[in-house]
Protein backbone atom coordinates (compact mmCIF):
# COMPACT_ATOMS: atom_id res chain seq x y z
CA UNK A 1 0.00 0.00 0.00
CA UNK A 2 3.12 2.17 0.60
CA UNK A 3 4.16 1.58 -2.89
CA UNK A 4 0.40 2.30 -4.49
CA UNK A 5 0.60 5.99 -2.21
CA UNK A 6 3.99 6.67 -3.79
CA UNK A 7 2.21 6.12 -7.13
CA UNK A 8 -0.46 7.96 -6.62
CA UNK A 9 1.86 11.05 -5.25
CA UNK A 10 4.62 10.47 -8.39
CA UNK A 11 1.90 10.97 -10.93
CA UNK A 12 0.66 13.84 -9.16
CA UNK A 13 3.94 15.73 -9.97
CA UNK A 14 3.86 14.73 -13.04
CA UNK A 15 5.84 11.43 -13.39
CA UNK A 16 4.42 8.20 -15.55
CA UNK A 17 4.76 5.02 -13.26
CA UNK A 18 4.79 1.13 -13.18
CA UNK A 19 4.24 -1.14 -10.01
CA UNK A 20 6.48 -4.25 -10.29
CA UNK A 21 4.39 -7.39 -9.20
CA UNK A 22 6.41 -9.89 -8.00
CA UNK A 23 4.61 -12.70 -7.64
CA UNK A 24 5.65 -15.66 -10.02
CA UNK A 25 8.89 -13.96 -9.59
CA UNK A 26 11.05 -17.51 -9.87
CA UNK A 27 14.58 -17.73 -7.67
CA UNK A 28 17.86 -16.05 -8.73
CA UNK A 29 19.85 -19.28 -8.85
CA UNK A 30 17.10 -21.27 -10.91
CA UNK A 31 17.85 -22.64 -14.45
CA UNK A 32 17.25 -20.48 -17.03
CA UNK A 33 15.74 -17.82 -15.49
CA UNK A 34 16.46 -15.33 -18.18
CA UNK A 35 14.03 -16.76 -20.24
CA UNK A 36 10.85 -16.23 -17.55
CA UNK A 37 8.61 -13.51 -18.22
CA UNK A 38 8.48 -12.21 -14.95
CA UNK A 39 12.38 -12.10 -15.21
CA UNK A 40 12.14 -10.41 -18.85
CA UNK A 41 9.16 -8.21 -17.24
CA UNK A 42 11.37 -6.62 -14.27
CA UNK A 43 14.62 -6.09 -17.20
CA UNK A 44 12.02 -4.24 -19.33
CA UNK A 45 10.80 -2.10 -16.57
CA UNK A 46 14.19 -1.26 -15.17
CA UNK A 47 15.57 -0.05 -19.00
CA UNK A 48 12.06 1.98 -19.24
CA UNK A 49 12.42 3.65 -15.96
CA UNK A 50 14.49 6.78 -15.00
CA UNK A 51 14.50 6.08 -11.55
CA UNK A 52 13.40 3.49 -9.11
CA UNK A 53 11.05 3.12 -5.58
CA UNK A 54 12.28 0.48 -3.66
CA UNK A 55 10.21 -0.99 -0.75
CA UNK A 56 10.34 -3.19 1.57
CA UNK A 57 9.10 -5.02 4.93
CA UNK A 58 11.17 -5.84 7.60
CA UNK A 59 11.89 -8.90 8.47
CA UNK A 60 13.71 -10.25 11.33
CA UNK A 61 15.75 -6.82 10.93
CA UNK A 62 16.33 -6.98 7.43
CA UNK A 63 15.05 -6.44 4.12
CA UNK A 64 12.72 -9.71 2.34
CA UNK A 65 13.86 -12.47 0.41
CA UNK A 66 11.61 -11.27 -1.87
CA UNK A 67 13.12 -7.67 -2.95
CA UNK A 68 16.70 -9.64 -2.69
CA UNK A 69 15.48 -11.40 -5.29
CA UNK A 70 14.49 -8.67 -7.57
CA UNK A 71 17.29 -6.98 -7.17
CA UNK A 72 19.73 -10.22 -7.89
CA UNK A 73 17.23 -10.44 -11.31
CA UNK A 74 18.53 -6.94 -12.43
CA UNK A 75 22.47 -7.47 -14.23
CA UNK A 76 24.81 -5.22 -13.90
CA UNK A 77 25.37 -5.29 -17.44
CA UNK A 78 22.96 -7.05 -19.94
CA UNK A 79 24.08 -6.89 -23.34
CA UNK A 80 26.17 -4.04 -22.81
CA UNK A 81 23.59 -2.23 -21.29
CA UNK A 82 23.28 -0.92 -17.35
CA UNK A 83 19.63 -1.25 -16.37
CA UNK A 84 20.14 0.44 -13.44
CA UNK A 85 23.54 2.33 -13.96
CA UNK A 86 22.80 6.26 -13.66
CA UNK A 87 18.72 5.74 -12.37
CA UNK A 88 17.45 7.67 -9.42
CA UNK A 89 16.50 5.71 -6.42
CA UNK A 90 14.47 6.58 -3.61
CA UNK A 91 14.27 3.71 -0.62
CA UNK A 92 11.81 2.89 1.75
CA UNK A 93 10.30 0.43 4.39
CA UNK A 94 7.53 -0.33 6.47
CA UNK A 95 7.14 -2.05 9.75
CA UNK A 96 4.93 -3.77 12.26
CA UNK A 97 6.79 -2.87 15.44
CA UNK A 98 9.00 0.44 16.19
CA UNK A 99 10.37 2.60 13.66
CA UNK A 100 13.44 1.04 12.30
CA UNK A 101 16.19 2.02 9.57
CA UNK A 102 17.85 -1.71 8.42
CA UNK A 103 15.63 -2.16 5.71
CA UNK A 104 16.24 1.19 4.34
CA UNK A 105 19.91 1.25 5.06
CA UNK A 106 20.51 -1.97 3.04
CA UNK A 107 18.54 -0.70 0.26
CA UNK A 108 21.12 2.00 0.06
CA UNK A 109 23.84 -0.04 0.43
CA UNK A 110 22.42 -2.50 -2.95
CA UNK A 111 21.25 0.77 -5.05
CA UNK A 112 25.31 1.83 -4.36
CA UNK A 113 25.90 -1.24 -5.79
CA UNK A 114 23.65 -0.97 -8.77
CA UNK A 115 25.00 2.20 -9.40
CA UNK A 116 22.28 4.67 -8.58
CA UNK A 117 21.98 7.68 -7.60
CA UNK A 118 20.39 7.17 -4.19
CA UNK A 119 18.33 10.23 -3.06
CA UNK A 120 19.26 11.23 0.44
CA UNK A 121 15.56 11.36 1.59
CA UNK A 122 13.72 8.16 2.55
CA UNK A 123 10.53 7.31 3.75
CA UNK A 124 10.49 4.21 7.44
CA UNK A 125 6.60 3.84 8.36
CA UNK A 126 6.62 2.15 11.53
CA UNK A 127 3.57 0.02 12.82
CA UNK A 128 2.20 0.37 9.40
CA UNK A 129 -0.72 -1.38 10.10
CA UNK A 130 -2.14 1.70 11.95
CA UNK A 131 -1.56 4.29 9.16
CA UNK A 132 -3.55 3.15 6.27
CA UNK A 133 -7.65 3.21 5.79
CA UNK A 134 -9.64 0.31 4.66
CA UNK A 135 -9.53 1.48 1.27
CA UNK A 136 -6.17 1.49 1.03
CA UNK A 137 -5.01 4.84 1.49
CA UNK A 138 -2.58 6.94 3.80
CA UNK A 139 -3.82 8.24 6.98
CA UNK A 140 -2.74 12.34 7.38
CA UNK A 141 0.15 12.00 9.48
CA UNK A 142 3.90 13.04 9.64
CA UNK A 143 4.69 9.68 8.14
CA UNK A 144 2.83 10.69 5.05
CA UNK A 145 4.05 14.28 5.15
CA UNK A 146 7.98 12.11 5.12
CA UNK A 147 6.38 10.11 2.32
CA UNK A 148 5.47 13.49 0.31
CA UNK A 149 9.01 14.77 0.81
CA UNK A 150 10.21 11.85 -0.16
CA UNK A 151 8.27 11.43 -3.78
CA UNK A 152 9.20 15.23 -4.48
CA UNK A 153 13.26 14.79 -3.78
CA UNK A 154 12.71 12.08 -6.21
CA UNK A 155 11.18 14.04 -9.20
CA UNK A 156 13.68 16.95 -8.49
CA UNK A 157 16.80 14.66 -8.38
CA UNK A 158 15.17 12.90 -11.72
CA UNK A 159 15.07 16.01 -13.50
CA UNK A 160 18.46 17.53 -12.20
CA UNK A 161 20.06 14.14 -13.58
CA UNK A 162 17.73 13.97 -17.11
CA UNK A 163 20.48 14.13 -19.54
CA UNK A 164 23.66 14.07 -17.58
CA UNK A 165 23.58 10.57 -15.75
CA UNK A 166 25.69 9.58 -18.79
CA UNK A 167 28.16 11.89 -18.24
CA UNK A 168 28.14 11.19 -14.06
CA UNK A 169 28.85 7.37 -14.43
CA UNK A 170 31.41 7.53 -17.43
CA UNK A 171 35.04 5.65 -15.56
CA UNK A 172 37.99 6.66 -16.84
CA UNK A 173 38.96 2.26 -15.63
CA UNK A 174 36.05 1.33 -18.02
CA UNK A 175 37.32 3.80 -20.69
CA UNK A 176 40.69 2.28 -20.43
CA UNK A 177 39.35 -1.22 -20.30
CA UNK A 178 37.03 -0.89 -23.88
CA UNK A 179 39.72 0.79 -25.54
CA UNK A 180 37.74 3.95 -25.88
CA UNK A 181 40.64 6.81 -27.56
CA UNK A 182 41.02 9.66 -24.39
CA UNK A 183 42.17 12.55 -25.36
CA UNK A 184 44.55 14.44 -22.95
CA UNK A 185 43.22 17.57 -23.63
CA UNK A 186 39.74 17.56 -22.73
CA UNK A 187 39.97 13.82 -20.61
CA UNK A 188 40.73 15.62 -16.81
CA UNK A 189 41.72 11.19 -15.48
CA UNK A 190 43.71 10.99 -18.76
CA UNK A 191 45.50 14.58 -17.73
CA UNK A 192 45.45 13.22 -13.81
CA UNK A 193 47.43 10.27 -14.97
CA UNK A 194 49.59 12.11 -17.45
CA UNK A 195 50.99 14.18 -14.94
CA UNK A 196 51.23 11.79 -11.70
CA UNK A 197 53.45 9.75 -14.74
CA UNK A 198 55.39 13.11 -15.35
CA UNK A 199 55.99 13.37 -12.00
CA UNK A 200 57.30 9.80 -11.12
CA UNK A 201 59.53 10.24 -14.48
CA UNK A 202 61.20 13.32 -12.48
CA UNK A 203 61.44 11.76 -9.18
CA UNK A 204 63.07 8.86 -10.91
CA UNK A 205 65.85 11.03 -12.99
CA UNK A 206 66.57 14.39 -10.66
Amino acid sequence: MLVEEAARLLQTFGAETRIFDPRGLPHADDVDVKNHPKVKELLELSLWSEGHVWCSPERHGTITGLIKTQIDHLPLVSGGIRPTQGRTLAVMQVSGGSQSFNSVNQLRQLGRWMRMFTIPNQSSVAKAFEEFEENGRMKPSSYYDRLVDVMEELVKFTLLLRGRAAYLVDRYSERVKEDRPLDPATDLASQAIADHSRKEAQASNP
